[in-house]
């Protein structure tokens, strides 16, 4: 019998289980399974890769100060209150190391992030899921499940893979009903795609116990360097730093970061673009009898009559070369997440669901 046994709450992990990127035996397959920027980088960005290719011999900065300053001269934050991860995965992996333990509780939603209750899992604390209302965070469910060991709350807004969104004053009513010793974590990976909204940075800087996190995978096309980052009070950026290690992102990741948030026009195209195909796809889809909530990322959440349909729906869609995201995982068995692609992908998949549908494309 082995003795070597893993650390309490290790083995009720569910493996994490990315986007499909492959159809056997089908060619010219166009992935939408992974919120990826079908414009890829910004060509500065591109650049930066190549040009750091010279040092890779030397070893990265260990404070990530550049790019630090960078995404605080863009956001308008304190450079030394912003912490860097290798996506923001780490940097909420940070979270639950130095903040949950044992006999502490971790809150996340119904429908959120599905690396949520492993971090609380890798940490050994326990994951606590509370319901959502209509595919959107209920600020008084959460509240409700409250109770003394809860030590993290976290928000994924926008939402994924709902696509939704709660309101700033929602955001503050949370903040300020959370005990003072329990953080609040808003991930706002798809940020970005939300004109004018700030991903939580007021909040941070009005109650010591709320975070933000923010990724570069996402409109900044940069999923494959994994670069992500976190906002808070000073004293918690100290403590994640105590578990951090020094050289977690490489001199090529941190380059390719600061070239693309620099390049704001690249920045703008990508948002522009995709909030023009995501309303032009969610439209035609609603159309066919394809329904889906207003969306505040680069995807939509395609909604179907019942699972039976959503499974077949992914199937054709594979027979036609295009691959998105079953949720069934995320507690949306009737749903598929598409990503919003270029153009041409956005035509091929409304095609594609009209002929499933059986209609003329």
């Amino acid at each position: 019998m082995n003795q070597i046994i893993p650390q309490p709450g290790i083995m009720d992990i569910a493996l994490y289980q990315g986007g499909k990127s492959h159809v056997e035996g089908v060619a010219n397959v166009i992935k939408l399974s992974s919120n990826e920027n079908p414009f890829g980088p910004s060509p500065k960005a591109i650049e930066a890769v190549r040009d750091s290719a010279t040092t890779l011999h030397r070893y990265p900065s260990t404070d990530h100060y550049s790019l630090r300053a960078a995404i605080g001269e863009r956001h308008g934050l304190d450079a030394g209150r912003i912490i860097c991860g290798v996506g923001s995965d780490e940097v909420l992996q940070f979270v639950a190391q130095a903040y949950a333990g044992p006999g502490d509780e971790v809150i996340y939603t119904e429908h959120g992030f599905s690396m949520y209750p492993i971090i609380a899992r890798m940490a050994g604390a326990t994951p606590v899921m509370v319901d959502e209302k209509d595919r959107k965070v209920d600020v008084d469910a959460i509240l409700a499940a409250v109770t003394g060991q809860t030590k993290i709350v976290f928000v994924t807004n926008p939402g994924n893979p709902t696509s939704t969104m709660i309101s700033d004053a929602e955001l503050t009513r949370l903040a300020e009903k959370l005990p003072v010793d329990c953080l609040m974590v808003i991930d706002g990976a798809y940020a970005e795609f939300v004109d004018g909204f700030d991903g939580g940075a007021s909040l941070v800087d009005r109650f010591e116990n709320v975070i933000m996190t923010r990724t570069f995978s996402k409109i900044y096309g940069l999923g494959g360097m994994r670069v992500g980052w976190g906002y808070a009070h000073q004293s918690i950026i100290d403590v994640l730093n105590r578990v951090r290690q020094p050289f977690n992102l490489s001199l090529t990741a941190l380059a390719a970061a600061e070239a693309a948030i620099r390049d704001e026009e690249y920045v703008e195209f990508c948002r522009s673009e995709n909030a023009r195909l995501r309303t032009w796809l969610s439209e035609k889809l609603a159309e066919i009898g394809v329904p889906s909530d207003v969306s505040n990322t680069n995807f939509i959440l395609a909604r179907f009559s019942d699972l039976a349909e959503a499974e077949a729906c992914d199937a054709y869609l594979q027979s036609q070369g295009l691959i998105v995201r079953k949720v069934a995982g995320y507690n949306l068995p009737n749903a598929l997440r598409i990503t919003v692609g270029d153009e041409e992908a956005c035509r091929r998949v409304l095609a594609a669901i009209t002929a499933f549908k059986g209609g003329a494309a």
